[in-house]
């Protein structure tokens, strides 16, 4: 399969029509102008201004430190270099625990050029998902490891192994997909309550550390050029076998996600 650039401006309406076509959704995040260009000239058709650049830019131990004022600043320099992705943006912790303060630091995300907000955990956020999405603010969902919650769970550790609580993970999805959540994601769940949870939904569902049954794949770009300090189980340097540096290593990652060799077993928990 070739890569194609996007050439005209990806919407939640192209992802669904690639999600009920079959074509796997390629997603990754972006933090500066400079990778957004390369990046979604390179095919990513999702690019993520996540608050994962608390660890990855500045040097914390998780995300709970960045700030609002941190994710506005990241999602206009990725505005300015986008060239047609879909662009989505986390609300960083704590920054969506009343109403008002929701709808306030979403609509700050959207003005500074985001589509859609991320926003992390299960059945409690779904009157928070109705609230945004029945304002015009796309959603997406993140479930299964949520990073926000580390202190919580114990851990950066893999959910839904036993069977209660993967029967909630699923139930709660279900929920979020009712409450108006545009996208799902689910990180560091095993890949067969991944595939169990996008059969049951209608939404895309996209997969980091989740296995080859969803319907699109999200990276960290600094795990995707190999230069994050730590390398989780599902992660995979596409640059050191690139024959064209950084944009030849995002290619690959394009081309093995369309053609499903990636993620391979060995990147997926069971």
């Amino acid at each position: 399969m070739s890569i194609q650039q996007n050439h005209t401006n990806i919407t939640l309406t192209s992802l669904n029509k690639m999600r009920a076509q079959g074509e796997k959704i390629v997603c990754l995040t972006v933090y500066d102008a400079c990778y957004a260009g390369i990046v979604s000239e390179a095919g990513v058709e999702v690019l993520l201004v996540g608050d994962s650049l608390g660890m990855v830019l500045q040097g914390h131990d998780s995300t709970l430190p960045v700030t609002m004022n941190d994710m506005v600043y990241h999602m206009r320099c990725v505005n300015r270099g986008n060239r047609g992705a879909l662009l989505m943006a986390d609300l960083p912790f704590m920054s969506y625990a009343s109403e008002s303060q929701t709808l306030e630091n979403a609509a700050s995300l959207m003005r500074a050029g985001a589509h859609i907000v991320k926003l992390e955990g299960g059945a409690w956020i779904a009157n928070t998902t109705r609230l945004l999405s029945e304002r015009g603010i796309p959603v997406c969902a993140h479930m299964g490891l949520t990073p926000q919650s580390v202190n919580r769970i114990g851990g950066f550790i893999v959910q839904g192994r036993d069977t209660s609580q993967a029967q909630s993970i699923l139930k709660e999805a279900r929920l979020l997909q009712d409450a108006g959540a545009s996208i799902l994601l689910l990180e560091c769940v095993p890949r067969v309550l991944a595939r169990q949870i996008t059969d049951s939904l209608e939404i895309p569902v996209i997969g980091i550390g989740a296995g080859p049954y969803t319907s699109g794949q999200i990276m960290v770009l600094h795990d995707v050029l190999g230069i994050s300090p730590i390398t989780p189980k599902f992660v995979k340097n596409f640059l050191r076998d690139s024959e064209d540096s950084i944009p030849g290593a995002i290619k690959k990652y394009v081309q093995a996600v369309k053609n499903q060799t990636f993620p391979a077993p060995e990147h997926c928990f069971d």
